[in-house]
């Protein structure tokens, strides 16, 4: 079920009123049966997968629980039970034709004979997200940071919890398992409150993501129809598509958890005002890049090693990101960049503070900030190309094009305008880029105070005023064609 349909518009004001009416001890069973109801919506069958992940991850844990923490090797097989049930799975559905058409290419070019079949399977919506949830669960337990759950049903409750079951945020169990168990009553400002952070939600992807999903997909589907001029609008619209996107889709699941009492965490902080490829990670997709950072990165050595060490740490856990985020080279590629970036920035630390002596923009820290916060945006913006593109030679063909067509701008833009605009509509693309210098307002507006707050501080007429201006506005510009979220994918 998309949270941009009209079911999930009866779906969530039914479940909710469920919820409260219920009795607070059956109040997990309510938001169970809607979890797996709401899954069950995309394709009933996978369900068994998510059961068969629960099941696993659930007596897993509660066999390491029978062991102390001085008899911790004595949990290892069942650890292994539980990364292997997890991993395998994700494999099997997502990895494995990745790799047998690897393998394929390659022992094609080695004129050697390769006989493994493909298998022809749906990939399980959000299978990534809910797999890296359990395993980092099984994982707590393990080393003793948490205990494991006794509840089946609230277990289940935490794996399958709606809101966040299919992009996110990845929830740790040491934030949500506790809130299961609580009691929330209803509280009017709460509600509003979640309301207010979900029509946010909704703007964000409505007005903006999937307007500029028009003009984007015309291009980077059609790339051998365009030249640079075309590319490089395309790829920093896609850079505003994807943000509002996956954010949109984590301030509505944020937002409905906060209408039934959970507090899930945030996934994004104004990514696009960061001054390094480090904090550009420390504000996007806070809930991975935080797991990686945990499971993957620390468990390496993290930088407490050997200098070549570190960036092989650092290498290797983008890369495994990049390949997280779908069974593609082009993503790869995207997840390697960024590992790139990252090593670039240490070793040449003092280089570039020695440059910016040199060209006195450290005597100027605006301009500094500045200059830092667009070139970190220009290099998100050309990784974002690998991210976006259909196939690793559309992506080389855009990069070797980027400059193509500047020695006649006036006809390029002219190109754009009536392959892309013109065809869309130059409505769409005016209501897109009023929607994103308002959208940035805001986020500016965030760095001195919350704009709810702001907003709740006004006389009611003002605030159901702005209400109702964010309604009409996603009624009147949001494109409401039941678009996918991008990350639906992974």
């Amino acid at each position: 079920m998309l949270f941009n349909s009209t079911e999930f518009f009866i779906f969530f004001p039914v479940v909710v009123t469920l919820y409260f009416l219920t009795s607070p001890n059956r109040r997990w069973l309510i938001l169970l049966l809607a979890s797996y109801y709401f899954y069950a919506s995309w394709k009933p069958a996978y369900t068994i997968i998510l059961v068969i992940s629960t099941l696993v991850d659930y007596f897993c844990s509660k066999a390491m629980g029978r062991y102390t923490d001085e008899e911790k090797q004595k949990r290892k097989p069942f650890l292994y039970m539980s990364l292997a049930s997890n991993l395998g799975i994700l494999l099997l559905f997502k990895y494995y034709n990745f790799f047998n058409d690897s393998a394929a290419g390659i022992a094609s070019a080695l004129n050697m004979g390769y006989a493994m079949p493909a298998f022809e399977l749906l990939l399980p919506m959000g299978i990534s997200f809910y797999t890296f949830q359990t395993m980092s669960y099984s994982i707590d337990v393990y080393h003793g940071r948490i205990k494991p759950e006794k509840h089946l049903g609230i277990f289940a409750l935490f794996v399958t919890f709606f809101p966040q079951l299919v992009a996110g945020p990845i929830e740790r169990a040491g934030n949500l398992l506790g809130q299961l168990h609580k009691n929330h009553d209803f509280n009017y400002d709460r509600v509003v409150a979640g309301l207010r952070r979900m029509a946010w939600g909704f703007f964000k992807k409505l007005v903006i993501a999937d307007n500029l999903a028009l003009m984007v997909n015309q291009v980077y589907n059609n790339p051998t129809d365009f030249d640079g001029i075309s590319f490089a609008i395309a790829t920093v619209f896609f850079a505003f598509q994807i943000y509002c996107d996956f954010s949109g889709y984590s301030d509505i699941a944020i937002g409905a958890a906060q209408v039934m009492g959970f507090r899930l965490m945030e996934n994004f902080r104004s990514p696009y005002f960061s001054k390094s490829i480090s904090e550009f990670w420390s504000r996007w997709h806070i809930s991975l890049s935080t797991w990686f950072r945990d499971y993957l990165y620390i468990p390496l050595g993290g930088n407490r090693v050997v200098k070549w060490r570190w960036y092989y740490n650092l290498f290797l856990t983008f890369l495994v990101s990049g390949l997280w985020h779908g069974a593609n080279w082009t993503f790869v590629i995207w997840g390697a960049l960024h590992g790139l970036y990252l090593i670039f920035a240490i070793v040449t630390a003092k280089q570039r503070e020695a440059l910016a002596q040199a060209t006195g923009l450290a005597k100027h820290p605006q301009l500094l900030k500045w200059t830092q916060v667009l070139t970190v945006f220009a290099l998100v913006c050309f990784s974002w190309i690998f991210f976006r593109a259909n196939s690793l030679a559309d992506a080389l063909y855009i990069i070797t094009h980027m400059v193509t067509g500047l020695n006649n701008v006036g006809e390029s833009l002219q190109n754009v305008y009536h392959t892309v605009f013109m065809d869309q509509g130059l409505k769409v693309f005016t209501v897109s880029v009023l929607a994103i210098i308002l959208m940035e307002m805001v986020h500016l507006i965030q760095r001195n105070g919350s704009v709810s707050q702001l907003i709740m501080q006004r006389p009611a007429w003002i605030r159901w005023s702005v209400y109702y201006l964010a309604i009409i506005a996603v009624l009147l510009f949001g494109q409401f064609g039941n678009q996918e979220f991008i990350y639906f994918q992974f």
